[in-house]
């Protein structure tokens, strides 16, 4: 089992800074792949990353809830033409960078939400995306 990171990442990154195996990575280009993604096949489920989030984006994979219930001013992030993904979002990273979005969109408080649609794009990223190459660019 691995850990997912879901569309309500808004890249903050503080996981990749305690991620012990190195395996999480910043979608690239940004428009297709909007959070940060985390490598099933180097994931040693030390959940260090869970806590690390405070978005709480993160999950184990058996874990993603399909019912989340919004509080209410959450961030999702979509890939750009996503239907109702219009609002850019402006805030920075861990370590005060910023940070901006151009595909998202606030939640309603007691929206629920089927993170669950999330785990595909996950494994996406590494077997058709560009997995760890889109760290070359940093």
């Amino acid at each position: 089992m691995t850990h997912i990171i879901t569309s309500l990442c808004v890249r903050d990154g503080s996981c990749v800074s305690v991620c012990p195996v190195e395996c999480i990575v910043p979608g690239k280009p940004q428009d297709e792949y909007p959070w940060f993604y985390i490598d099933p096949e180097t994931c040693i489920d030390c959940g260090a990353c869970i806590p690390e989030c405070p978005f709480h984006a993160i999950y184990p994979e058996d874990d993603v809830p399909e019912a989340f219930l919004a509080m209410g001013g959450e961030v999702q992030s979509a890939p750009a033409g996503t239907p109702g993904f219009t609002e850019p979002f402006d805030g920075h990273d861990y370590k005060g960078a910023p940070v901006h979005l151009d595909h998202t969109r606030r939640c309603d408080a007691d929206e629920e939400l089927d993170l669950t649609q999330d785990i595909q794009a996950n494994y996406d990223f590494f077997s058709d995306g560009p997995g760890y190459a889109a760290l070359m660019d940093e």
